[in-house]
């Protein structure tokens, strides 16, 4: 979605900055992941029936796409909030029941860094 919303013209430049930020994060969080899964012998993904509440389908995407302006950021904001939320909620199981100190770690990184741009999220959707 950052991509997405980084490749448009038109864009409040707060929510432009943001997506910026959210893309410079999860990169680095996700390549972690994903190499304790490799290293753990465990697909990566969301496979075996995994799902994440929040994650964008194929006809959100396509109607973020061909968004443009504030209505464009209204759906990126809407739609990375229940992202954000489902992410957190992710990384709260983790931490209930998890019991790797690396994903420990990375899930409270998570839910603190996740939560304050939630807030920042509601914050500019209002303003829109």
């Amino acid at each position: 979605m950052s991509d997405v919303i980084l490749a448009k013209n038109g864009i409040p430049a707060q929510v432009t900055a943001l997506a910026g930020r959210i893309k410079a994060a999860q990169g680095p969080e996700i390549e972690e992941m994903t190499g304790w899964l490799k290293d753990w012998n465990e697909p990566a993904g969301m496979s075996g029936g995994h799902t994440m509440n929040g994650m964008v389908d194929n006809e959100d995407m396509t109607k973020l796409e061909a968004a443009q302006g504030r209505d464009a950021a209204r759906l990126f904001l809407t739609h990375m909030i229940a992202h954000h939320q489902g992410a957190v909620a992710m990384a709260q199981k983790e931490g209930t029941d998890g019991k790797n100190a690396d994903a420990l770690k990375l899930g409270k990184d998570i839910v603190t860094a996740q939560e304050a741009e939630i807030k920042e999220m509601q914050e500019l959707l209002g303003a829109l």
